[in-house]
């Protein structure tokens, strides 16, 4: 009997694991040794659009679909409402077409019955369908795949993408919950964002190469592979550069006053990388294939405590560097070195502003009269 290809992606995504190359590596945070702040001061807090978030970490989505998902959505849906993450299902489209497996989603609302709760479908779907993927979570906001690469490696994938930005751009619209879109660890290029945001996106995921690769994935599942694509897409911190420049664009030409807001995910493993995700500009990051490991190797009690961790050390770095709200971090410079340094200015996106920050040199007025 075939092993379920939702399976099949967990099954690949723990054996293949994460490549670490999301350019993270290339970034280097200015030290403060000024920071005129307290660690006790410090608020995880952020916004994705008009939705609060007590924390920057998104438990992203991964799987579904499955008898034996529901239980990995389960576990990690504990997780989240034990340390107050928002929480992503993986591609709800299964349970439409075949209610029997809706259970393998639906798990996570019934463990986290407060949470926040993202829906997901491909760009193929239908307002109809994202009005059901929506219902059958008692969603607070769909997330809409793109995956085009994926799919046309996948054997019995589609192989027909037309009509994508008409049909996000209407659930936009429609929808009665904010929309997110994301890529699945490709990236996305500053004109693929530039399109969305003129549709009417307002919260881009980006989905970086360097986390879990599809790719890889997908070409594990051929008979005959297609390994010469494995390195398609550009790096996490690639990615949020092209998309962000975007999204200056936008604020600065048609929408100032609409609040446009990106997601960092790709191959985030820790808080230093999540740390630099959002410096970039990020209001959050997305974690998925670190997560799936630990739960799946160590248990719930270990994710937990990586979860817990992440927040301390995050709160640790920010005090380091004088940002006590994540929009602070906004402002704190850092040095874009390597390969993403000349994508940049290759792309002839602006690096240096990124260095020449300086909105977080607050030091206290004092006196300078001597004592007599």
């Amino acid at each position: 009997m075939r092993i379920p290809r939702k399976l099949e992606h967990v099954h690949h995504a723990l054996k293949l694991g994460q490549s670490g190359e999301q350019g993270f590596s290339d970034l280097k945070l200015i030290h403060n040794c000024l920071p005129e702040t307290s660690l006790g001061r410090i608020s995880l807090q952020t916004q994705i659009g008009e939705l609060k978030l007590s924390s920057p970490i998104i438990v992203n989505a991964m799987t579904g679909g499955a008898q034996e998902t529901e239980e990995i959505n389960r576990e990690l849906a504990i997780a989240a409402r034990e340390c107050g993450l928002a929480m992503a299902v993986g591609s709800q489209m299964s349970a439409i077409k075949n209610a029997e497996v809706s259970s393998s989603y639906q798990i996570v609302r019934q463990v986290n019955p407060n949470g926040i709760v993202f829906g997901n479908l491909g760009s193929e779907a239908t307002l109809e369908q994202a009005e059901r993927a929506v219902d059958m979570l008692q969603a607070d906001a769909l997330q809409i795949h793109l995956n085009v690469m994926q799919e046309l490696i996948m054997p019995e994938g589609d192989r027909d993408f037309t009509g994508m930005l008409e049909r996000i751009s209407t659930i936009v619209e429609r929808l009665h919950v904010p929309v997110i879109v994301k890529e699945v660890g490709f990236g996305m290029a500053r004109e693929s964002a530039a399109a969305l945001l003129e549709a009417g996106v307002s919260t881009i995921d980006v989905g970086g190469y360097g986390g879990t690769n599809f790719a890889a994935i997908e070409n594990a599942r051929r008979n005959v592979q297609m390994d010469w694509l494995n390195d398609w897409g550009c790096k996490t911190t690639i990615a949020l550069l092209e998309v962000i420049e975007a999204v200056k664009l936008m604020r600065v030409h048609t929408a100032p006053h609409k609040k446009l807001t990106v997601i960092g995910s790709g191959g985030v493993r820790g808080s230093l990388e999540a740390c630099k995700a959002l410096s970039l500009g990020a209001s959050a990051v997305g974690i998925a294939g670190a997560f799936l490991h630990i739960q799946r190797t160590e248990g719930t009690d270990a994710l937990i405590n990586k979860m817990d961790d992440m927040h301390q050390e995050l709160k640790l770095l920010m005090t380091a560097l004088g940002a006590g709200t994540i929009e602070d971090l906004w402002n704190v410079p850092l040095v874009i070195r390597g390969e993403t340094a000349e994508w940049c200015t290759a792309r002839g996106i602006d690096i240096r502003s990124y260095a020449s920050r300086t909105g977080l040199i607050n030091i206290p007025a004092y006196s300078h009269t001597k004592v007599k």
